[in-house]
């Protein structure tokens, strides 16, 4: 995967290959124009009799669209630049501002050196002890009247002082109200009665279409208020910074300092915050990513009102539905979620739903495949009961489930899954009765749990030993792990699982699918290859 730069106010780098995911991190007020004029088609005489309506696919634009620059005067006032300061040791930390990569001999050198060094950056003075950073980040108010400001979290982590700065010069210094990582969202609050404030307003990203033009406002390099625009490149983009991500792509030239500003639809209304980019460099190669609006306005809501999240949760550890799973499960494509697990104390830790089960539906909307659904339960109101559709040995049944709250969640799962591996065992005695797969299996009595050290209500065969390039080896089973299902039927001898396996062989299956526990019990899916 190309490297992931996150720029956190200053800049923040998780470095993956050779490009970099960047979080701009600085600000600027800024906004976006009208709507876009395109040329009229010439009029042709009208046909004897009317023709049928050309396609919009087959009508070209003439021409792009027209300036944006009513449109951008309209929102500047709206958006900010956020400026934090950190206290740091050294002359350089995570809120250290980097210097950008300029060409030999750039005449731009002197101005940037002179930049950082007033800002405590690289090239900054040298020495020891602690000092003063600053990293400077984009906003936007969204409140006029409650003085309510929107920009990332990353922009003001670990900051001690946050200041909102506005297009007229004016600054006021900023409370944080609440801030959700997982999203890298967070809302700011200025005092309404010492300035005032114009608001913009989200609008619905859903209606957002690949090729509709966008405008994004920020402060890249701390040069101030910056307007681009762009497309919508794509939808739906997972970059692998979180749980959640469903990102905006844009072309619309977004770089450091960018970070939580907004992304405009050519009706002045936020349907993004500008949060990275991939590039080798760190400047903008045009491949830019937004969070979505319908996701950020549920989390400022909750933030304003709660001061943190409050999420559904469904009690379940789940994994991708491979192709190799599907066959295995009898289902005809490979869709949904497959439950690895149930969280003990969770919603259904009541039989509702079960490991093996795959989820093809949440409350009215499709599971398309895994990542679809932490999002959609996530969304969801704690307490409400929802219809989750699954698919339980090959049969599609309905289920009625009341979610919980993610955050009392996260503490269960941590409980447990706390206890520490007990790492690998002597695996020179014999307690093999059976070979198969590439496994070599054994009942799973007390001195096969004492000698792996198996958690007293984990039930099923042990696997005693894993031969080298073997079909299970190649899905890194181990020794010391449990079989507790072959293709959602429970075994509880090695004898059960030869059958379960000659049976699998005669209907024709290419693939069985075990379910294995841990030492701990902790459960996971995989399909081994019969042939």
């Amino acid at each position: 995967m190309k490297p992931t730069h996150t720029l956190p106010a200053v800049r923040k780098t998780l470095l993956a290959a050779t490009a970099a995911l960047v979080t701009g991190a600085m600000v600027v007020p800024a906004f976006v124009s009208p709507a876009f004029a395109q040329a009229a088609a010439p009029i042709a005489p009208a046909p004897a009799t009317p023709a049928p309506a050309a396609p919009k696919s087959a009508q070209p634009l003439s021409e792009g669209p027209a300036s944006v620059a009513d449109l951008a005067e309209g929102l500047l006032d709206s958006v900010v630049n956020i400026s934090t300061s950190q206290t740091v040791k050294g002359t350089e930390g995570p809120g250290a501002v980097p210097m950008p990569q300029l060409p030999e001999g750039s005449p731009f050198q002197d101005f940037f050196d002179d930049f950082f060094k007033d800002r405590g950056g690289q090239g900054g003075p040298g020495g020891g002890g602690s000092q003063k950073v600053q990293s400077l980040g984009s906003g936007f108010v969204v409140d006029a009247e409650q003085g309510i400001v929107v920009t990332n979290n990353h922009v003001i982590a670990d900051a001690d002082e946050i200041e909102v700065n506005f297009a007229d010069g004016s600054k006021l210094k900023a409370e944080l109200v609440g801030k959700d990582t997982k999203t890298d969202i967070a809302v700011l609050k200025v005092d309404p009665k010492l300035k005032k404030l114009k608001a913009v307003k989200f609008g619905d990203s859903n209606s957002m279409r690949i090729g509709d033009w966008v405008m994004a406002i920020g402060n890249p390099f701390g040069l101030g208020g910056t307007v681009t625009v762009g497309i919508i490149s794509a939808r739906n983009r997972d970059i692998n910074s979180g749980p959640y991500d469903d990102f905006i792509q844009t072309d619309a030239a977004i770089n450091r300092g960018n970070s939580g500003g907004p992304l405009f639809n050519m009706h002045g209304e936020v349907v993004g915050i500008n949060t990275a980019i991939i590039s080798p460099s760190g400047g903008s190669i045009g491949i830019g990513f937004s969070i979505p609006s319908q996701l950020a306005a549920g989390v400022v809501d909750q933030l304003r009102q709660f001061g943190e999240t409050r999420r559904g949760w469904l009690g379940v550890r789940i994994q991708p539905v491979t192709d190799e799973i599907a066959e295995s499960l009898g289902m005809a494509t490979a869709k949904g979620a497959l439950v690895a697990g149930v969280i003990k104390g969770g919603p259904v830790d009541n039989g509702t739903v079960l490991p093996g089960d795959v989820i093809i539906k949440f409350d009215g909307k499709d599971v398309k495949d895994m990542r679809d659904l932490p999002r959609v339960v996530a969304e969801s109101p704690v307490g409400k009961a929802v219809d989750v559709v699954i698919v339980r040995k090959g049969v599609e049944q309905t289920v009625k489930v009341t979610l919980g709250r993610l955050e009392d969640g996260e503490k269960l799962a941590e409980t447990e899954e706390g206890k520490p591996d007990a790492g690998s065992p002597d695996q020179n005695e014999a307690v093999s009765t059976a070979s198969v797969l590439g496994m070599t299996i054994a009942e799973l009595n007390e001195e096969a749990r004492k000698k792996f050290e198996i958690a007293a209500d984990v039930s099923g065969v042990v696997v005693t030993e894993v031969g080298d390039n073997s079909a299970a080896a190649e899905r890194g089973i181990q020794a010391g792990e449990v079989i507790t299902e072959i293709a959602q039927e429970s075994v509880s001898s090695p004898k059960d699982v030869m059958d379960r396996i000659a049976a699998l062989k005669e209907q024709g299956r290419k693939n069985a699918l075990l379910m294995l526990a841990s030492k701990t019990g902790e459960l996971r899916f995989v399909t081994i290859r019969m042939e």
